[in-house]
């Protein structure tokens, strides 16, 4: 099969309210607390002094979260996360992490200066410092989910969805940390112009390849760690550490003052600068993701095929099924021929057909709850004239090359914008 050179993946099992009787629980929570209590007394004296700056970086940074969080909880479509778990780790990054890192890296850049020179500090120390605190602290989050849901972690991708979830809550959180700082730092008041500015200079220009992204590489780490079984027990720490070497080398790169002013001051320099830091880790990431997708479907898709039974699932939807993009392949086919109601029942069709394969991965006896809604969706279908979530073979690859082409014009316009308009102000 396409995927058997990846880490396998391991029946799961729901957590259900069997996570508050764990001691593990507790104490990740009242670290969590403890970060939260933290992260309140800042922001408290943030928004005494500058309510209006506070509420617009709040806000601001929320709206940029959300496509992140969908993003990522979309990862993993056939063996979904459960909320409270992809909270949690969202909530070590934010509260956790950055609270030990604030401290910690301060810390380490004043003894990058002592043992090497001033210079030396101001020129590398956020290069060196920063990665070396934030992401181990990252790192500790993932190893907390694990520590608290052993259970869930039964793939490559679990790791890489909850260490960048981790990497997400420490992105927004830090951001709008130093969005408020600016604003203190500019001396002007209650101004929200230096919010925008490092909204756009860390939410549009460094939030693709920024701690998210970081996180996945060091989950991915952990997660081989957990579900590579086979493998012995130095060979798997030796991969994850690597996985963190990987993401602390990738945070190096991006904080490194290397081509600072090789390339120019204009626009399309800056804009090179940054491809030229953020792709490695980021078309590495989605190679990790691809083919742990890749080995998960094969899994989840082996367990519906067993059922030999097309009211549950067909071939033409198992097939779509494995894939990303024929998954919504099969949503457009459904909302051009039927629809929004015909699209809107194909991805609740999807979803029930997941879930089924999840339970029939952990040994479920009483499928029928699960059964009835992958028989409901598809009567919905047959009522709208649309019986089978696919689409007509070769149907659809002109849009996704489309939708390839116009994203990636859209992200580089927005790039653009965003230089144009820092380089303007």
């Amino acid at each position: 099969m396409r995927s058997d050179r990846t880490a396998p993946v391991q029946p799961g099992a729901d957590p259900g309210t069997g996570l508050i009787r764990l001691p593990a629980f507790w104490i990740v929570l009242s670290v969590v607390l403890a970060g939260g209590v933290r992260i309140a007394m800042i922001a408290g004296r943030f928004a005494g002094a500058y309510p209006l700056a506070t509420l617009t970086a709040v806000g601001l940074f929320a709206l940029l979260a959300m496509p992140f969080w969908f993003t990522v909880s979309e990862l993993d479509f056939l063996e979904r996360e459960p909320p409270a778990l992809l909270a949690l780790a969202f909530a070590w990054g934010g509260l956790v992490a950055t609270t030990v890192s604030i401290p910690g890296s301060a810390a380490l850049d004043d003894l990058v200066a002592k043992l090497g020179s001033p210079h030396l500090a101001a020129d590398w120390g956020a290069a060196l410092a920063a990665p070396t605190v934030e992401e181990i602290a990252k790192t500790l989050g993932v190893v907390a989910i694990v520590l608290v849901a052993r259970a869930q972690v039964n793939s490559v991708l679990d790791g890489v969805v909850y260490g960048a979830m981790v990497g997400l809550g420490f992105q927004i959180i830090e951001d709008i940390v130093y969005a408020l700082g600016a604003v203190a730092l500019a001396g002007r008041g209650d101004h929200i112009e230096p919010v925008i500015t490092t909204f756009l200079l860390r939410g549009f220009l460094s939030g693709v390849w920024s701690h998210t992204l970081f996180g996945a590489l060091a989950g991915a780490g952990i997660g081989y760690l957990v579900v590579r079984a086979d493998r012995t027990w130095r060979s798997r720490l030796g991969v994850a550490m690597l996985a963190v070497v990987g993401a602390w080398a990738s945070h190096v790169l991006w904080n490194s003052p290397l081509f600072r002013d090789g390339l120019g001051n204009g626009a399309l320099a800056l804009l090179a600068v940054l491809l030229f830091k953020g792709l490695p880790p980021l078309v590495l990431t989605m190679l990790l993701v691809r083919a742990a997708h890749d080995r998960e479907a094969d899994y989840y898709a082996g367990q519906l095929g067993k059922l030999d039974d097309p009211e549950l699932i067909t071939p033409g939807e198992l097939a779509a099924l494995k894939s990303g993009s024929r998954r919504a392949t099969a949503r457009w086919h459904a909302r051009t021929s039927a629809g929004l109601r015909a699209r809107a029942a194909v991805r609740r069709l999807q979803r029930a057909q997941a879930r089924l394969a999840v339970e029939l991965s952990r040994g479920t006896t009483d499928l029928g709850r699960w059964c009835h809604e992958v028989r409901r969706q598809r009567r919905i279908l047959a009522a709208l004239g649309h019986p089978e979530a696919v689409a007509p073979e070769g149907k659809g690859a002109w849009r996704r090359t489309a939708s390839t082409v116009f994203t990636t014009a859209l992200a580089i316009a927005v790039l653009w914008a965003a230089i144009s308009t820092l380089g303007g102000g």
